[in-house]
């Protein structure tokens, strides 16, 4: 028997190494999956296409507020449709109610009037959408 031989037996063989080749293809598998996954976050998680805030509300008689907010599109040639609220004393929401914003400028002021359960003490923007429904919807063809 050789001596190769007999530190085979005794000790195996060598494994076999990696190629070069290998750890290149992980790597750029393993940059193109983190790349993907930082693009669906930035899409998911990103700045939002419709920025709202509050300007002022003020309470009027029967149960009613009105509120004023401004409003940013980043496609302001779109309608959008935006849910306003009230909340009673309770912190419970008290009305809400659809606004329907036109295309226009991109940032403008809107003020409308909601209806609360009981009296209101606060208002707000809940959310804002390009998603507007039908019945919201200025261009609704003539029913017939």
């Amino acid at each position: 028997m050789a001596t190769g031989q007999l530190l085979e037996d005794r000790y195996g063989t060598r494994p076999r190494r990696t190629s070069r080749r290998a750890y290149w293809i992980l790597g750029a598998c393993a940059l193109l999956l983190g790349g993907g996954i930082a693009w669906l976050g930035y899409a998911n998680l990103g700045t939002a296409p419709i920025q709202t805030q509050r300007v002022g509300f003020e309470n009027l008689e029967g149960d009613a507020m009105s509120l004023t907010f401004e409003i940013t599109r980043n496609t302001p040639d779109r309608p959008a449709v935006c849910i306003v609220r009230t909340r009673v004393r309770s912190g419970a929401e008290g009305g809400r109610r659809e606004v329907l914003v036109p295309p226009g400028p991109a940032t403008s002021r809107v003020t409308t009037t909601i209806r609360s359960g009981a009296e209101p003490v606060t208002a707000d923007v809940f959310g804002c959408s390009y998603q507007v429904p039908a019945y919201l919807s200025t261009d609704l063809p003539p029913s017939g």
